[in-house]
């Protein structure tokens, strides 16, 4: 699929790979952006246009929001675009080490900053730093597509009803979805091996830690993820006497160490450290909340509000349906794929993934530091060198030696005339600025493509 700016650079209905090189190659467009690939229309406005209706869908995600762009043709509704924005990571930590390098040269009666948290207030609704990057980034990335890229009269939302992650009783189970919100949870929780005996290969339930017929709850924090043989097997005994007297369950999880190992001496070893501490880790683990649970329930109704802002209505949708839908359909767990079952209207087709990720423009922390707080170098006052400048879209084209041949990817552009290039296969050369060439500046987004896992 690829995107159409008519000639007032106003977006127009996308078309397929091959009318966009039959355009091109006809004089009728000319090339517009590289990433996503975009084209301009050279005898076309969007008034003499017809525009057919778009969704626009979303998966908000701690780490990783999905987004799907669904049209809703006359032969059925088909998914034209979708992908993932992957947040931009580390905000809180470089936040911590700058207030680190002020605290530091405060208490060594140097030249520095004053403290300002004594004059400070919060406003209502306040989110830090790391949270509102989050909301940021996601309304950067819709309003691009609806100003930039697509005329979109639709927007879809996957807000979650689950307002408190350790919800009591039997709430979580009063409705036709059967509980898919707080399944999902256990599985980030937990991760998707069995708790007890670490088997993958097969459907996991949740299980009781504590029997409610020994006094435990329904509550989040008494539940896991168990594999049929361990949930039946423990019943109501003891989680101590389970793990510790159960020998089909300790066979089974010799047999799983061993196929996780195999012959790598050092993840035997970790095998058996993990099995030694499995009652402290269960333990530990089921009193953690999910950071990840805990940061969507303070971000989402602040993204829900700035979506209203723009103009289209909005429709709220839950987890819950979404993810019914996705595993109805054999879809690996990825945002991507929860972003297309968003709301009612689902696509019947569907291809590659976009990948859109938050890098960041710039560093305003000129000096790094080590850990005690003390200058170990300082970053050029130069941004652009040699033409080059810090994620920009380059082509390397290297002669010989090591790294021969042809490299497209994200550049680092140092001082010194080497370029760095971040590639997409792994493989990340450095050579002269001599051999590159830029065929996109930077915007502080990177966007690649990836297979659908389908």
């Amino acid at each position: 699929m690829v995107f159409v700016l008519d000639r007032r650079q106003k977006p127009l209905m996308p078309c397929s790979e091959k009318r966009a090189r039959l355009l091109l190659e006809r004089g009728r467009a000319v090339f517009h952006h590289r990433l996503p690939f975009t084209i301009g229309m050279k005898d076309r406005t969007a008034e003499e246009s017809e525009f057919q209706p778009l969704r626009l869908k979303l998966d908000p995600g701690s780490k990783t929001t999905g987004m799907a762009i669904i049209l809703d043709g006359q032969s059925g509704n088909q998914a034209i675009f979708y992908g993932q924005v992957v947040h931009q990571p580390g905000i809180k930590h470089r936040l911590k080490a700058r207030a680190g390098v002020g605290r530091g040269r405060r208490q060594r009666h140097t030249r520095y900053r004053p403290a300002r948290f004594y004059n400070r207030r919060r406003p209502k609704g306040w989110l830090p730093p790391s949270l509102v990057a989050r909301v940021d980034q996601t309304i950067h990335t819709v309003n691009k597509i609806l100003r930039d890229t697509l005329s979109v009269k639709h927007v879809a939302f996957d807000t979650p009803k689950m307002q408190d992650p350790e919800i009591q009783g039997v709430e979580y189970q009063q409705d036709a979805l059967l509980g898919y919100e707080v399944r999902e949870y256990l599985q980030y929780k937990w991760g998707r091996p069995c708790t007890y005996c670490d088997a993958t290969n097969t459907q996991l339930q949740a299980a009781h830690i504590v029997s409610p017929k020994r006094g435990g709850s329904d509550r989040v924090s008494n539940l896991t993820m168990a594999c049929p043989t361990c949930n039946q097997v423990k019943g109501i005994h003891p989680l101590e006497d389970f793990l510790a007297n159960d020998q089909g369950r300790r066979k089974r999880a010799r047999q799983n160490a061993k196929i996780y190992a195999g012959k790598d001496p050092v993840k035997k070893q970790e095998r058996i450290r993990w099995e030694t501490d499995r009652l402290e880790r269960i333990n530990r683990q089921r009193k953690t909340p999910l950071r990840d649970a805990a940061a969507m329930n303070a971000t989402r109704w602040r993204l829900y509000d700035q979506l209203k802002t723009t103009g289209l209505p909005v429709e709220g949708g839950s987890v819950r349906r979404t993810k019914m839908q996705r595993i109805a359909l054999h879809l690996p767990k990825e945002h991507y794929h929860d972003a297309l079952w968003v709301g009612a209207i689902t696509p019947e087709t569907f291809a590659s993934v976009p990948v859109r990720s938050a890098k960041g423009r710039e560093n305003r922390q000129p000096c790094r530091t080590d850990k005690y707080g003390f200058p170990i170098r300082h970053l050029s006052a130069e941004k652009l060198h040699f033409g080059f400048q810090t994620g920009d879209l380059v082509e390397a084209v290297i002669p010989g030696g090591k790294y021969a041949g042809t490299w497209i990817g994200g550049a680092t552009a140092k001082a010194s005339a080497q370029i760095f290039i971040k590639t997409a296969t792994g493989i990340d050369p450095t050579t002269s600025y001599q051999h590159c060439r830029v065929l996109q500046r930077g915007d502080g987004w990177q966007i690649t493509k990836q297979s659908a896992n389908i």
